[in-house]
């Protein structure tokens, strides 16, 4: 089975092609970064109107590098949600217009699920159940998968992100869109613990999360303090410290809950490399293993939308010709395989 899997949820048009047999075949993403950084942030409507202008080049390309004609694809999958409203629209009106033009079936694929199937990619994969750390711009859950579908909510932020709190403290050390890849990058020449940030939420029982006071606090010191260029790296290591062992903390804590002995980190900040440093420092001497997506794959991609698809569509799960999305679609609501 082949499928083209279409990605528009937010700032990244992402088109690819997933092969049961021969593995990933093409992958084509186009960001939008430098539209939206004279805004500081993704303008939904701009977003929306770029993925109409790169999609079908996208798939056009998609299929060029993957040698391979319309007859050749055997079904379509796209984002449905969750995510921006106007640019899921593009995807999934193109995915199912395709899907009814080439006669084949068409699926829709939840972003976040995606994301968590991103380490299927992968050659050496995860096998259920595990425990997966979601961790975006838009989204920081502790999930249980015991397979296909079958999901449990173990914690959530409770207010801001991981990746949000990343971009809005960026944003007050007057780091360039998008930020929380820049703050992580000074962070790296900061001098550690001369700011000692809380780690919020670790200091009582359960898996939630708490992001906003770190803000906060971030705002506070950064006007307490000079901002010159060591002073602003030497926050920004005292920032993602403290994220990062929030993340870590709460993780150990799902592993011990549920007992399992595989852990799976997907989403952007997954490609954070203190976060990967410090969780790896975790589970040393423990019987535990983790997997992450490649770089490439840890952000928004149409990779993981077609292989998530695929699965999907070996199931038996496909769309009826209306076209519909989901900005909000919680994770758990997703039908068992």
């Amino acid at each position: 089975m082949r499928v083209l899997g279409i990605e528009t949820s937010c700032d990244e048009t992402g088109v690819a092609v997933y092969d049961k047999q021969a593995g990933l075949l093409s992958n084509q993403l186009y960001s939008q970064v430098e539209l939206h950084a004279n805004y500081g942030g993704v303008v939904p409507e701009l977003a929306a109107r770029d993925h109409l202008r790169k999609i079908v080049p996208l798939i056009q390309a998609a299929l060029e590098e993957a040698n391979l004609s319309a007859a050749d694809i055997n079904g379509v999958a796209y984002t449905a949600g969750p995510g921006l409203a106007g640019a899921l629209l593009v995807g999934a009106s193109v995915g199912r217009a395709l899907a009814f033009a080439w006669k084949v079936p068409a699926v829709p694929v939840h972003h976040m699920e995606g994301h968590l199937l991103a380490a299927m990619l992968e050659e050496h994969t995860p096998a259920f159940p595990f425990v997966a750390l979601l961790v975006s711009g838009g989204h920081t859950q502790l999930i249980s998968a015991t397979g296909i579908g079958k999901y449990e909510l173990l914690g959530k932020s409770m207010d801001d992100a991981a990746g949000e709190a990343f971009d809005k403290t960026a944003k007050l050390l007057g780091l360039d869109y998008p930020g929380g890849p820049m703050l992580s990058k000074i962070a790296q020449q900061g001098v550690p613990d001369r700011f000692i940030f809380p780690r919020p939420m670790t200091d009582r029982p359960g898996l939630d999360f708490s992001f906003s006071g770190l803000k906060t606090f971030a705002a506070n010191t950064i006007r307490k303090n000079s901002r010159d260029d060591q002073t602003c790296a030497d926050i920004a290591c005292g920032f993602e410290d403290a994220v990062v062992d929030t993340l870590t903390i709460k993780c150990r804590r799902a592993l011990e809950k549920t007992g399992f002995k595989n852990l799976v980190i997907a989403g952007g900040v997954s490609a954070n490399h203190t976060l990967r440093t410090k969780l790896a420092a975790m589970i040393y001497k423990r019987d535990i293993e983790v997997f992450y997506a490649r770089l490439e794959f840890c952000t928004d991609n149409g990779a993981m939308i077609a292989y998530a698809g695929m699965v999907r569509l070996e199931s038996g799960v496909t769309q009826d010709l209306s076209v519909s999305v989901r900005p909000r679609w919680p994770l758990t609501e997703l039908r068992p395989l």
